[in-house]
């Protein structure tokens, strides 16, 4: 059997990754093929401002990761996320088709559509719907039903919604560089998914997947997501403070920032280094920064951001009603989880186990992409591996269809072919 291409395009706001992986049907591993990240343009806050901008870094990108694959990308998964994303938990319920009982996928088709006809705005979308729980004639905690006997089915779905509206500026965005959509993932849940172990999500864990210009939030409660949103703050936030107390260019504190960090990195052993013995002077930065305190800059400017950050991550958590059902704590993932001193912080904050989450589970030419900074990247393609790819398992394939099916956008589209006969 013919191996089989999947792409995936990760728009944040501070880059736009493309990556190509390549299903071997013998060896049951996903490879990855190709990948390019470039500078972001054109988006701010995980929001599309600049079509021609967003369009202009698409291409490049894509361009850049087919010539490295030697494969043509003609349809990509696509990432979303930023402060328009949010959630709710729904049920549904059905009763069971089948004369003898047996629930077949029919079935589960009826009951999650049944649990996604919720009252929403006009200006949202659904683009996620994400099955925690199962219910058979009021037998709880069933993952997968079929097969099973039973008159009723109940299901408790996660929703994920999105602006509508920046949903279609991505898909025009898409159109202009003649790649197509194959749908929409949070960005979070893709981090997720990249990330975490089977064990972290059945005993309850939190994603914090800190961005450039937002931090998504995914928590998985009993092996299911639970609760998702995404907060307006992300690493450029500690990156425009370093540049206002130091009085330098944005460029020059992105340097500073990542010369800490590499420096002092969380994952070696901080006693045994003196931050004193760092030269910033190695930077050649154009501004001649006097009297340059790493100290003061880690504990003055760095440190109160990220204790903002943490605040709302941790306002999210109680506002999820999950606080006390996710012992495994937080995994930290996205560019801003090598930020110097931000496992501290987070434990200090919200005071549950923290660790970094770098992405797993690929292989190929992954020596750049296995960086937690490209935690969703991998996790796009991981994710639209095993739930779009695979239509062989139905079960696990309903969450595309229902995914791509909307009953606004058909009616639209009638509206629109009507009105070609109009004059």
């Amino acid at each position: 059997m013919a191996d089989s291409i999947i792409s995936a395009i990760d728009i944040g706001s501070s880059k736009i990754a493309t990556i190509i992986g390549i299903e071997s049907k013998d060896t049951d591993e996903l490879r990855i093929i190709g990948f390019n990240s470039t500078s972001s343009r054109g988006v701010k806050k995980g929001l599309v401002v600049d079509i021609d901008k967003v369009t202009s870094a698409l291409e490049e990108s894509i361009e850049k990761a087919e010539r490295m694959a030697g494969q043509k990308v003609h349809s990509a998964i696509v990432s979303v996320g930023g402060p328009h994303i949010s959630s709710l938990n729904s049920r549904g319920v059905v009763a069971v088709a089948d004369s003898q009982g047996e629930i077949s996928d029919t079935d589960i088709n009826r009951v999650v559509e049944a649990a996604r006809a919720i009252s929403l705005s006009t200006t949202r979308q659904i683009i996620e719907v994400s099955p925690r729980d199962f219910i058979v004639d009021g037998q709880e905690g069933i993952k997968n039903p079929i097969g099973m006997s039973g008159v009723r089915l109940e299901v408790d779905t996660h929703l994920i919604t999105a602006s509508h509206t920046n949903l279609k500026n991505i898909d025009r965005c898409m159109e202009n560089v003649g790649v197509q959509n194959d749908g929409f993932i949070f960005s979070g849940l893709a981090s997720a998914e990249a990330v975490l172990t089977d064990t972290e999500k059945e005993l309850g864990v939190v994603v914090v997947d800190i961005g450039g210009g937002k931090t998504d939030i995914a928590l998985y409660v009993d092996g299911s997501l639970s609760y998702s949103s995404s907060i307006p703050i992300g690493a450029k936030h500690i990156t425009n403070d370093i540049a206002v107390g130091l009085r330098v260019s944005l460029d020059s504190a992105e340097k500073i920032k990542l010369y800490l960090s590499k420096k002092l990195d969380h994952r070696q052993d901080k006693t045994k280094r003196k931050i004193e013995e760092l030269n910033i002077l190695d930077l050649q930065l154009p501004e001649v920064v006097d009297q340059f305190d790493v100290k003061l800059l880690i504990d003055g400017i760095i440190g109160p951001r990220l204790e903002e950050l943490f605040k709302f991550v941790s306002d999210e958590i109680v506002k999820s009603n999950y606080m006390e059902h996710i012992p495994s704590g937080l995994v930290i993932t996205g560019g801003g989880a090598l930020t110097v001193g931000v496992v501290e912080m987070g434990r200090k904050i919200v005071g549950l186990p923290i660790r970094v989450g770098v992405p797993s589970r690929v292989t190929g030419l992954v020596d750049e992409v296995l960086d937690p900074q490209y935690a969703s990247t991998v996790g796009l393609i991981l994710y639209g591996r095993k739930n779009i790819m695979s239509k062989e398992e139905g079960f696990k394939n309903f969450n595309k269809i229902l995914k791509d099916f909307s009953v606004g956008q058909s009616v639209d589209k009638v509206k629109d072919f009507f009105k070609q006969f109009i004059p």
